[in-house]
């Protein structure tokens, strides 16, 4: 895994937005699978103002939701759904035969999986991968345990989760997690893991370490062949220096 250390948040922002971009150029009908959070707000805007200058250049682009809070309505504010569809599905004009998403309260959960699973094996491989770092290592929802999931699959969700700004403050809470797999995720042709604030500055620790152990499920990337990690110095450990 490649290490890029930034002074700024923005400038992390405006590389990933940049990397991006970049893949989209080589392949414009690229498959972008999105993750949420605070982390790659800047970079979804930033990806926004580009299709104010050029919107034609995302019109085969398709999006892949990569996790979502299972039980809440998709109309709740807290989703992954309406984060995505406000932050980068409608800024971009993502129509829907162009984005597949978990649905958020399935009538059978395990069903929603095998279909997600479906929907990526037609349009996969991921082409790039936007991922966050939990502060407890996760990647989507792949939590940390005595082992990983490869695929799609209902997640149990980590106290730590639950404490997510995303819903630590909402009414219902979510009761389970909806997420690609760790195989799925490495099958990707790029990852792009985007690290930010001095909340994750620990788990940063722990993960340039390179120990690849399921108890810190985003330390899996380290087997990547195409996998860079953008780190804001905020979240770089101390004596932490470009790899």
């Amino acid at each position: 895994m490649e290490i890029n250390i930034f002074d700024t948040y923005e400038d992390l922002s405006r590389r990933a937005a940049a990397i991006i971009l970049r893949q989209l150029e080589e392949k414009k009908d690229m498959l972008l699978c999105a993750a949420t959070g605070n982390t790659p707000d800047r970079t979804y805007a930033l990806l926004g103002e580009e299709y104010g200058r050029r919107p034609g250049i995302f019109g085969d682009m398709s999006v892949l939701k990569l996790d979502e809070w299972g039980g809440l309505p998709m109309t709740d504010p807290a989703t992954c759904e309406q984060y995505l569809q406000t932050r980068l599905i409608a800024p971009l004009g993502i129509d829907d035969r162009r984005y597949i998403s978990f649905r958020s309260q399935p009538s059978d959960p395990g069903e929603e999986c095998r279909r997600i699973q479906g929907r990526l094996s037609e349009a996969g491989p991921i082409d790039c991968c936007v991922l966050g770092l939990g502060v407890n290592g996760h990647i989507g929802f792949n939590e940390p345990a005595a082992f990983l999931q490869p695929g799609c699959h209902i997640a149990q969700l980590s106290p730590t989760s639950l404490q997510h700004t995303m819903v630590a403050n909402v009414n219902s809470r979510p009761s389970y997690g909806l997420t690609l797999g760790v195989a799925d995720i490495l099958q990707a042709r790029m990852v792009l893991l985007l690290v930010s604030g001095p909340t994750k500055k620990e788990i940063t620790r722990d993960l340039l370490l390179q120990r690849v152990t399921p108890g810190l499920p985003a330390s899996f990337l380290w087997l990547h062949p195409n996998a860079v990690c953008l780190l804001d110095k905020q979240a770089a450990p101390d004596q932490a220096g470009n790899q």
